[in-house]
């Protein structure tokens, strides 16, 4: 048995996602006929209270053309140290979009919105503009923590006074939701564009979403094109993920719970120097200075469990729905011998 905890896009279709799969009706979405994903689009739209919605292979091609959709070249960025766009997205914001980030210091990738105004560049014309503030929930790099909503809601004041766009990385919102009893209509009050991701913790074999109202939208369609993101009988992903939607958001609160049990056990190893607050999936922790990293990972792979290094002797575990009960009990056991 291999325990997979490096995160949770390892997981395959489970058998009634496959089914649901196979029994899509499809067509060319290039020529928007095809009738599944449009359903998902139309049903995302609906669910947040936005007009449109676009389907794209990854979550980093609908972040990078929602910060297309907000900026110009030459334009900033206000976003966090630890933001997924900054450093995942293999400097897209430069690139895609020409803009650069101004990043803030937060608190395990989240901020404040007196930090979003102090952030705001000057009015001067040999300053970059100011045009999009951009978060993430739950924070990866911050090992799953969630926002406090009131917060959203106050930055969200801060962009409307000074003209900003307002997107959200919602690559795991779907945990944050159920960790704080959120509503997606909620989110579509306060975000200009949101992005959700099917393939982290849903249980898709691929896929995001970009949702927003028609203004921002209209040119989403072909920056994805431009992007080459433009695919034909995506319906059968489609169908995956409106499974995904029925089926598995509530029971993530099922991967918060073995992950809360993992960094118990974990704050119990003398080998560990500190376990970061668990609030979702993600597990992050850090070894003592006298316990070599390589050969930490090296004792779990033997045991046929796969874990993240992060380097600097932090290492991260991300439960899913493809770890089971008995690969959670099995995991407990190892630790304690480690």
């Amino acid at each position: 048995m291999i325990i997979d905890l490096r995160s949770d896009t390892v997981t395959k279709p489970s058998k009634g996602m496959l089914d649901a799969m196979m029994s899509a009706q499809v067509g060319d979405d290039v020529f928007r006929e095809d009738p599944t994903v449009n359903e998902l689009e139309d049903r995302l739209a609906k669910m947040f209270g936005k007009e449109k919605a676009l389907f794209f292979p990854s979550g980093s091609m609908a972040n990078q053309i929602a910060i297309k959709l907000h900026t110009n070249p030459g334009e900033q960025v206000i976003c966090d140290k630890y933001a997924h766009i900054y450093n995942y997205e293999v400097g897209g914001v430069a690139f895609h979009s020409g803009a650069s980030c101004k990043l803030i210091d937060g608190d395990r990738g989240m901020f404040t919105a007196a930090q979003v105004k102090e952030a705001i560049n000057p009015p001067e014309y040999y300053y970059s503009q100011s045009s999009l503030v951009e978060v993430e929930n739950t924070t990866n790099k911050g090992g799953g923590a969630c926002w406090d909503f009131n917060e959203f809601e106050n930055i969200q004041k801060v962009c409307k006074t000074n003209n900003l766009g307002f997107h959200i990385d919602g690559a795991r919102l779907w945990n944050a939701m159920v960790a704080k009893n959120e509503t997606t209509l909620q989110y579509g009050k306060i975000f200009d564009t949101i992005s959700v991701c099917l393939s982290k913790g849903l249980g898709c074999p691929v896929g995001s979403v970009l949702i927003g109202d028609e203004d921002i939208m209209k040119k989403s369609l072909s920056l994805r094109k431009l992007f080459g993101g433009n695919m034909r009988q995506i319906g059968y992903l489609a169908a995956a993920g409106l499974y995904a939607l029925d089926n598995n958001i509530e029971r993530l609160a099922e991967d918060h719970r073995k992950a809360k049990e993992i960094g118990a056990m974990l704050t119990t190893l003398a080998s560990i120097k500190k376990v970061e607050p668990i609030e979702t999936n993600i597990v992050i922790f850090e070894l003592n200075d006298d316990v070599d990293e390589a050969k930490f990972l090296n004792n779990l792979n033997e045991k046929n469990i796969r874990i993240i290094g992060m380097g600097s002797n932090k290492l991260r575990m991300v439960t899913h729905l493809d770890y089971t009960d008995q690969m959670h009990d099995k995991l407990l056991s190892e630790l304690k011998s480690i």
